[in-house]
């Protein structure tokens, strides 16, 4: 570590995680809900928190890229971060997504231009330089949580595709087509990820500390696709649509069984990691990775409940919204107490 303030922030632009745009999915899409429930001052809070982390998270990134370009480039190497970039993909469209609720279509619009770009390019970088494109073998070793950010990530282009096609009846054809298509990529991507995760966890020791906060993806890659499949059913007729509403509404429900079931899984994991194996709790991007699904589970719950008319399902969103507030609360506070204690005032 550096010895001066400086010194301390450029060693920690060198170490920045590439999944650190996690924290504009969480803050965006608890103001989301936030949003949906009519807590209008708190959602705003949230969308500026949302708005300033990916404008300094991308400003941060932009100056690794200059001034550490070596450490940028052997993170897309390593399988067990490389995949962590397509958050920059979901933060993008969860921030579009959240500005489209205050009527800023444009901006929607160019970040949905940026994101679906990134999407394809990191789609085939990625998986080429941190998987297909190792000697060392087997790769299936390394997978872990983050691999289901490339599916939350294609799920992302969806939900905001299906968000601006009301709003822009002259590209309706091409945003459902585009809706469509990542919708349906993004199910063959979490199946394909599926399986490598769980070949890792079944041939290969799994010790406490290798199960991190980012296996929660799992069930937010899930809760994203509920998102997403429900819009799509409710876009206007069009070729597209019409073919595969049936499809989109019945699998939509099955992914909204699938991550409800997780969700007890996920929580023991976490007891076995920190209260039986004694891992210490300490802040860690990948904590990120925690706020997003479980904010995801909440839009989740609260979308599919008003599409079909089921109360319950809006009633369980609207008791996790506030497991979703405190979550993104307790990992916030962290965060800044980490700031504080290795950047600002770092002890001896």
């Amino acid at each position: 570590m550096g010895t001066g303030l400086s010194g301390r922030v450029d060693d920690a632009i060198a170490s920045l995680a590439p999944g650190y745009f996690a924290l504009v999915m969480g803050s965006g899409i608890v103001s989301i809900a936030l949003q949906i429930q009519k807590f209008h001052a708190a959602s705003l809070v949230l969308l500026a928190v949302c708005a300033a982390g990916y404008i300094l998270i991308l400003a941060l990134h932009l100056l690794r890229l200059l001034r550490h370009r070596a450490r940028l480039v052997e993170e897309f190497h390593d399988p067990r971060r490389g995949f962590g970039f397509f958050t920059f993909v979901a933060g993008t469209n969860v921030l579009g997504i959240r500005l489209a609720m205050e009527g800023r279509l444009g901006w929607t619009s160019a970040l949905l231009a940026v994101g679906f770009g990134a999407w394809l390019i990191l789609g085939y970088v990625v998986p080429w330089t941190a998987v297909l494109g190792r000697t060392a073998r087997p790769v299936v070793a390394t997978a872990n949580g983050t691999w289901f950010i490339w599916a939350v990530a294609s799920q992302s282009c969806a939900v905001a595709a299906a968000t601006l096609e009301p709003a822009l009846p002259l590209l309706r054809r091409e945003l459902a087509v585009l809706a469509v298509f990542s919708w349906s990529v993004g199910i063959f991507l979490y199946a394909a990820c599926g399986v490598f995760v769980a070949l890792r966890m079944m041939l290969y020791e799994l010790k406490p500390v290798d199960l991190t906060p980012s296996y929660w993806v799992a069930m937010g890659a899930m809760a994203i696709t509920v998102v997403a499949g429900a819009r799509i059913v409710e876009m206007e007729d069009t070729p597209m649509v019409t073919v595969v509403r049936g499809l989109v509404a019945g699998l939509s429900v099955v992914c909204w069984a699938f991550a409800t079931w997780l969700i007890p899984a996920l929580v023991a994991a976490g007891w076995w990691r920190h209260f039986v194996h004694r891992v210490p709790l300490n802040y860690e991007p990948t904590l990120w990775s925690i706020v997003f699904p479980v904010g995801m589970y909440t839009v989740a719950c609260l979308t599919v409940g008003e599409a079909d008319g089921l109360p319950v399902l809006g009633g369980i969103g609207a008791a996790w919204l506030w497991v979703a507030c405190l979550v993104w609360l307790l990992v916030f506070a962290a965060m800044c107490r980490h700031l504080w204690r290795t950047l600002i005032r770092p002890r001896p």
